[in-house]
C-alpha cells in the first residue's frame, strides 16, 4: 500500500466562539483543519487538527522542489510511502520541517497525519486502534462535560444542573470570564459546586492567557480550594516550569498542564522539571499516537496521571477514547459539549453519553465514519 495523497481541508461553520450568561451552551469552534490521507488501496484515513487550519493547509501545500532539507511541505515527503510505517515517517516529517517547526504548527499537522496513518492501518487490518498500541483495558471511559464559564453565578448554576441532568458525574468550567476579577472567579465557582452537589467531580480550568506568577497562582488556587475542584488546569504559561514546580509543591489540589505540549521530550521536561500532577496531552498537537504513545508510558513511569485532551470534533474524542483504552490508569475523557456543527456533525454517528460513559469505538481504525457532506457543506473553498 503506498500514499496517493495528503491535504488538509479548511471547514467554516456559523456563528462565533464565545461564553454566554446563562445555561445555554456555546456555539463552537469556528474553523477546523481536517486531514486526509488517501492510498492506493482506497483505504483512507481522518483527523482533526486543533490548530490554525489555514496555516496548516500552507504547511502541507508548499512546495519543495529545489528547497532544503528541513524547510519541505508535508505532502511531497509522504507521497509513495508506505502509511504502515508510522514510526519512520513521522520521523521523516518531524526532520522535513525542522528549520521551521519542531513545535507549533508543524508538530500539529504532523499529529493529524500520524493520526490519519493509524486509521489507515486500523481500516487495513480491520483492528481498532487501541489493539494497534498494544492494550485494550477498558471499553467505556468516564467522561466530563468540557465547556465554558458563564459570566455569572446563575448562569453557572443553570449549566451544571443541566449537565447532571444529562448524566455527566463530572464538569470542567473553563476561560471566559474567569481571571478578570477575584470575588466573581470565587462566586462562579461556588455557584457551580452548590449546583452540581458533592458527588459530582467539578475540574477548573483557569486559563494561562491570564499573567501570573507561581505566588499569585497559589493563592488562587488556595481561594478555590474549598469547593473541592478535582483539578487546576494550566494557572501558569505552559512554558513557566519552574512556577509550575513552585504551585504543585504548595497546594494540596492536582495541577494540570500540558495541551499546549508536545513529544515526549516535552513532556518529559513538563514532568520533571515542572513536577505537575496530571499531564494533559491533545493527540492533535503532541505528535499524535506515534508520540502519545511515549508520552503516556513517561506517565506511567513518573506515576502521574495522563487526561488527554481533547477539545475539537466527535473525530478527536474518538482517538483519545482510543488512547484511555490503551492506558492501564484511565481517569476522564473529556467531552466537548458545544453545540456547534463542527463539533457534532462531523461523523455520522455522533459519540453519545451513556451512564456517564462514554464508548471506545470498536470499529476499524478510530472505528468513526466521517461525513463527507458536513465536509463538503462547510468547506473553505480555495482561493
Amino acid at each position: 500500500m503506498k500514499i496517493t495523497g495528503v491535504n488538509v481541508i479548511v471547514l467554516e461553520s456559523p456563528g462565533a466562539y464565545q461564553s454566554t450568561a446563562g445555561g445555554e451552551e456555546a456555539s463552537g469552534i469556528k474553523y477546523l483543519g481536517v486531514v486526509k490521507v488517501e492510498t492506493d488501496a482506497g483505504i483512507t484515513g481522518y483527523a482533526d487538527l486543533e490548530t490554525q487550519p489555514h496555516v496548516a493547509q500552507a504547511i502541507v501545500d508548499a512546495p519543495s522542489e529545489g528547497s532544503a532539507q528541513g524547510f519541505l511541505g508535508l505532502r511531497s515527503v509522504l507521497i509513495g510511502e508506505d502509511p504502515f510505517e508510522v514510526e519512520r515517517l513521522w520521523h521523516k516529517m518531524y526532520m522535513a520541517s525542522v528549520y521551521y517547526g519542531r513545535r507549533g504548527a508543524a508538530m500539529q499537522v504532523i499529529s493529524g497525519i500520524d493520526i490519519a496513518l493509524w486509521d489507515i492501518v486500523g481500516k487495513s487490518v480491520r483492528q481498532p486502534i487501541y489493539k494497534l498500541l498494544g492494550a485494550g483495558y477498558r471499553d467505556k471511559v468516564l467522561a466530563y462535560a468540557s465547556t465554558l464559564f458563564r459570566s455569572t453565578p446563575e448562569g453557572m448554576a443553570e449549566a451544571s444542573r443541566g449537565y447532571v441532568e444529562q448524566g455527566f458525574t463530572a464538569v470542567k468550567f473553563g476561560w471566559g470570564v474567569f481571571g478578570e476579577d477575584r470575588e466573581q472567579d470565587v462566586a462562579l465557582v461556588a455557584s457551580a459546586r452548590k449546583a452540581l452537589g458533592n458527588r459530582v467531580e467539578l475540574l477548573i480550568d483557569t486559563g494561562w492567557y491570564i499573567h501570573r506568577t507561581a505566588k499569585e497562582a497559589i493563592q488562587m488556587v488556595r481561594r478555590l480550594e474549598p469547593f473541592r475542584p478535582f483539578l487546576i488546569e494550566e494557572p501558569l504559561s505552559p512554558e513557566d516550569y519552574d512556577g509550575y514546580a513552585q504551585l504543585s509543591g504548595a497546594v494540596d489540589t492536582l495541577i494540570a498542564c500540558g495541551e499546549q505540549e508536545a513529544t515526549e521530550w516535552g513532556f518529559r521536561t513538563l514532568i520533571e522539571q515542572g513536577q505537575v500532577d496530571v499531564i494533559q496531552p491533545d493527540l492533535s498537537r503532541c505528535g499524535g499516537f506515534t508520540a502519545a504513545r511515549k508520552i503516556v508510558h513517561l506517565a506511567e513511569l513518573h506515576n502521574r496521571l495522563c487526561i488527554p485532551h481533547a477539545w475539537t470534533s466527535d473525530l478527536l474524542t474518538a482517538a483519545s477514547l482510543h488512547l484511555n483504552a490503551f492506558m492501564r490508569r484511565s481517569v476522564f475523557q473529556e467531552f466537548n459539549v458545544t453545540s456547534g456543527p463542527l463539533s457534532r456533525d462531523l461523523c455520522h454517528s455522533a459519540i453519545r453519553l451513556e451512564d456517564g460513559f462514554l464508548r471506545v469505538p470498536q470499529g476499524p481504525g478510530l472505528g468513526v465514519e466521517v461525513d463527507e457532506a458536513t465536509i463538503e457543506k462547510y468547506r473553505v473553498e480555495r482561493p
